[in-house]
């Protein structure tokens, strides 16, 4: 297991990516970066779709220990915490152990939590379904990693161990069925749902692939490392923003990659302590980063695209999601056809 950084060494780090970023990278000033500290060993950040409110996944021990003193840290707009164990393991009946992977569906928060699935009120804390996974004795037990909402209302978890995506419909008393169990994907850990395709993306720990899922299983590898070539060592987390542009995190090399619409790859910021399952608040442009090692967490701005902009006409705060984004029937980032 890696040795946590001093907070120290974490500020340092943090302002070496930053200062990256104010020279072309894309990511805000240092200034205007939100830092979450006081947690214990978090794993994913989300935020609202409403960009609203946002929520941290705390395994706050073993990732695999049946301790039951997980907990779940959730913050106002500005990513201040209003409550550090909003939802907690061991308190008014919750079992929570080592819950790694969010996913928000309207007023449910879904959470991964080693075998089940548990779905609490965002508001209220109160747990409203907990979702159990069949057992084949071929793939050992079930260990869940991420999970993530496509369209539809439909939800897809990852168990990294087994090699294996699980579709879950909560239409249908949320039933589960087996996607894809398939020794490619390379111990699976994020999952997120492409916004233009709605097909499934995961990341490669063991790999360092991105690779692709229909909604019938069938698997297409996306991106890995070359023969002399080693981009990725064990990506942790991927989402999208607004635009179609994907964002994933080297847990191990302490990157965060972006790979625009056309498939070009760019660091966005790199020196990071341990960056987990990241997220993209797409309603204010801003990424959201767990580092698991550090027991923080940081929200920054992203760079817009600049379709559509002159060149010499000068970028602003609303660039970096630091006012509100451009309306969607604008030029600015809108998608290419």
């Amino acid at each position: 297991m890696n040795t946590p950084p001093s907070s120290l060494q974490h500020r340092s780090l943090c302002y070496c990516s930053l200062l990256l970023s104010v020279l072309g990278l894309g990511i805000a000033l240092p200034g205007e970066a939100a830092q979450i500290t006081g947690l214990e060993s978090p794993n994913s950040f989300v935020g609202d779709p409403l960009g609203k409110e946002y929520f941290i996944s705390n395994i706050n021990g073993e990732p695999e220990a049946r301790d039951n003193n997980g907990f779940i840290t959730k913050l106002d707009t500005e990513g201040k915490v209003t409550s550090l164990k909003f939802i907690q393991g061991g308190v008014a009946d919750v079992l929570l152990h080592a819950p790694k992977g969010l996913a928000l569906v309207g007023q449910i928060l879904y959470i991964a939590d080693l075998d089940q699935l548990k779905g609490f009120d965002k508001t209220t804390g109160k747990l409203i379904v907990t979702v159990s996974f069949p057992t084949p004795s071929s793939r050992g037990s079930v260990s869940l990693t991420d999970v993530a909402a496509g369209p539809g209302g439909l939800l897809y978890a990852s168990d990294q161990a087994a090699n294996t995506i699980y579709r879950i419909d909560p239409a249908a008393n949320h039933r589960v069925n087996l996607l894809i169990h398939d020794d490619r994907l390379a111990g699976p850990a994020g999952v997120a749902v492409h916004p233009r395709t709605n097909h499934l993306i995961a990341v490669s720990w063991e790999k360092g692939k991105i690779l692709e899922i229909t909604p019938e299983g069938q698997l297409t590898e996306l991106e890995s490392n070359g023969f002399f070539t080693g981009r990725f060592q064990n990506l942790s987390g991927v989402d999208f923003d607004r635009w179609g542009n994907m964002y994933v995190s080297d847990f191990t090399k302490g990157k965060i990659w972006r790979m625009t619409r056309d498939n070009r790859f760019q660091v966005i910021a790199e020196y990071l302590p341990a960056p987990a399952d990241i997220s993209i608040d797409r309603a204010n442009n801003l990424i959201l980063v767990p580092y698991h090692y550090d027991h923080a967490a940081e929200m920054n701005g992203l760079e817009a695209p600049s379709d559509g902009k002159p060149r010499a006409e000068k970028r602003t705060l609303a660039d970096y999601g630091f006012v509100p984004p451009p309306s969607k029937s604008g030029q600015e980032g809108a998608a290419k056809k």
